[in-house]
């Protein structure tokens, strides 16, 4: 039985993964899933709309979703909130279930929809996360809100009373140098961005006070010409329609702040092979008095609009389906990529990774205290399915951002896990015995875990500074000195083990130290190689977009620093100064040496690479090099404290 059970375990998580596979579906009788699809231009990429609101909600809430229950003082579903001012038992939620099925949260889709739509209803959801005590005691909050797992949450309403107090300390933070803004001040700047977002989304495909924007709109069109006509005549000082040029003027005031506030563009017509620029809603309205017309996209909008403000899903979905539909024949390339994007935003396949990884690490563990083939197989088949999805993921982002696969820090945290992945399984077929799939599945854990809290900080695919711009030697050079840093990690974590079973357990017998030693130097080696020829494509690179080799800038030193140490680690192991525990030692500085040259340069937030600056991770960088001065320190206690070698120590002695 237990030969089948790493065949049954594959299987289960292989049969968990085609799943999620499936083409998604509208959850809702809102067709949220064309809704989603839909492409936008937003802070120069084209993303679809799910990617908006979902980026939107990691940076405002910290979460994918939105929950509707309001987890109020009488319990009340979310909803079941009545609108104010909308009519005494009106329903808010009806949108979003039938047959009496209630929803438990919305996802990004279903939530910007509702913002954009009928933001009435997304006023009333829970979704600015205000923690810092100082913050909720100036707002007068302390007895608002909800609290979730020590967190708390307030509703639009309830913070905008206080939107001048917020601005007030917020343009303060703002004149703060970004490294020295205190922990207020940054949760302030939180507060203020996301309102700003929130209220930009408000008013990007209709105004906020419009409840129906479909009939809007054709009033709007049928008032340019006599408001025109009567703007004439009113300047010409001669007799005109008062009526005609307030309803154009009112409409005219109204759609001016629609595209001063909107950043979404939306697609042009394209005509003879020729297309205007990407616009804002606001834009093409206002345009309408040279044309006295709208792009079809405009009028597929409003009707949305109309239909979801008024709970009418067939004509929603209508709409949502021609629009999308119409779209094939001359943005089909842009709709393709959307679509992909949408369906690898509900995939997630760098969550399941980190699911599989740690699943697997379990096994990998459990192989050593129990000796158990079973285990060892089961723990390398599941790393083999997650690094097929973590590689598809890549993949995929590459396909949609049209770029290498490194391009961020959020992307290198996820190729030097991918890298660190594939060495720990070559290292376990070689060697099977466990080690190689433990160090695989911990480090791709850990990486995934980066680069989740890195997306916290906002779109991860975003347009790259021009100096960054793609070429050959950019790609190149970021790929293998990449390479370099998971190799250079994958050999510092291949240390840590040997320290930690030597000194906690019995494990490490002499065949394992020697093992675990030729591991170490052969990574090593394989680190140095990359580093340095990553490093000479980083140099290459810089001459032709810079016009030098080398400047010296700090991202330049901290790609050195790993070339020469792991050059001092090989030279003094080739020299004799250092035997086996040395050289773990050595190994488990390079993981400093590295973290520090990977993230540590971009928090000095100076030089030419300071795109990556992020003082948030100063405090984890320190507690994971307190961490590795701590194991170093274990790896040179006496052997006669190491469990593995106590009774050789005794005899010896």
């Amino acid at each position: 039985m237990k030969k089948l059970l790493p065949y049954l375990l594959l299987g289960l998580f292989t049969l968990w993964i085609v799943s999620a596979l499936r083409a998604p579906k509208a959850k809702g009788y809102m067709d949220d899933v064309s809704f989603g699809q839909l492409p936008v231009l937003r802070e120069g990429r084209l993303q679809p709309l799910d990617s908006v609101g979902m980026n939107a909600l990691i940076q405002i809430r910290g979460t994918r979703k939105v929950p509707v229950e309001g987890n109020n003082e009488k319990g009340e579903w979310g909803a079941f909130l009545k609108i104010r001012g909308e009519g005494s038992g009106q329903l808010s939620e009806r949108r979003w279930y039938q047959f009496g099925k209630r929803p438990k949260k919305l996802n990004a889709s279903e939530w910007l929809m509702e913002v954009m739509m009928h933001p009435e209803i997304a006023d009333e959801r829970y979704i600015f996360a205000i923690n810092h005590p100082d913050l909720l005691d100036e707002l007068g909050l302390d007895d608002q809100g909800v609290e979730k797992s020590g967190l708390f949450y307030f509703t639009f309403h309830e913070i905008s009373e206080h939107f001048p107090t917020i601005r007030r300390h917020a343009q303060s933070a703002f004149n703060q140098e970004a490294a020295l803004r205190s922990p207020f001040e940054k949760a302030v700047i939180k507060v203020w961005v996301g309102l700003n977002t929130y209220m930009e989304f408000k008013n990007t495909i209709a105004p906020q006070d419009s409840h129906d924007f479909n009939s809007d709109l054709e009033i709007y069109l049928s008032s340019i010409a006599p408001g025109l006509e009567a703007w004439r005549s009113q300047n010409a000082g001669s007799e005109h329609d008062e009526a005609a040029l307030g309803l154009f003027s009112g409409y005219m005031d109204r759609f001016q702040h629609l595209s001063s506030a909107g950043t979404l563009l939306i697609p042009p017509n394209k005509d003879s092979g020729t297309s205007d620029q990407w616009s804002t809603m606001g834009t093409n309205l206002i345009q309408a008095i040279q044309t006295m017309g709208v792009r079809p996209a405009v009028r597929s909008y409003a009707k949305m609009a109309s239909a979801f403000h008024g709970d009418n899903s067939g004509n929603f979905n209508q709409a949502a389906s021609q629009y999308k539909e119409s779209l094939k024949t001359d943005f089909g390339t842009e709709l393709k990529r959307t679509s992909l994007e949408f369906s690898y935003n509900k995939f997630s396949p760098f969550y399941k990774s980190t699911v599989i990884y740690l699943i697997a690490f379990l096994f990998a563990c459990s192989t050593w205290f129990s000796g158990s083939e079973w285990t060892r197989k089961t723990a390398f088949y599941l790393i083999v399915l997650s690094a097929i999805v973590h590689t598809g993921g890549l993949i995929t982002r590459m396909y949609i951002e049209g770029r290498p696969p490194v391009t961020n820090l959020y992307s290198s945290a996820v190729f030097v896990g991918w890298g660190a992945v594939l060495l720990g399984l070559v290292i376990e077929r070689i060697y099977k015995d466990g080690v190689g799939a433990a160090i695989a599945s911990i480090v791709g854990v850990l990486s995934l875990i980066v680069a989740h809290n890195l997306a916290l900080s906002g779109d991860t695919m975003g347009v790259l500074r021009a100096v960054l711009d793609t070429n050959f030697w950019l790609a190149t050079h970021v790929v293998i000195i990449t390479l370099g840093y998971a190799s250079t990690f994958f050999s510092g974590f291949l240390a840590i083990v040997y320290i930690m079973r030597g000194f906690f357990t019995k494990s490490l017998d002499k065949d394992t130290s020697k093992s675990l030693t030729r591991m170490v130097y052969g990574v090593v080696c394989f680190s140095t190689l990359f580093s340095f020829v990553g490093t000479i494509l980083g140099g290459i690179w810089a001459d032709q977009s810079w016009g030098r080799f080398w400047g010296w800038d700090p991202k330049e030193n901290g790609a050195l620093l790993i070339v020469i140490w792991n050059a001092i680690i090989l030279h003094a192991r080739w020299g004799g100064m250092i035997r086996e525990r040395g050289l773990m030692n050595l190994a488990v500085f390079g993981n400093i040496v590295t973290a520090f040259s990977w993230f540590g340069v971009n928090m000095l937030n100076v030089g030419l690479h300071s795109y990556g600056f992020m003082d948030a991770a100063f405090k984890w960088l320190m507690i994971f090099n307190a961490s590795q001065i701590l194991i170093m320190a274990i790896g040179i206690m006496p052997l006669s404290t190491w469990a593995s070698f106590r009774s050789t120590a005794t005899k010896a002695a």
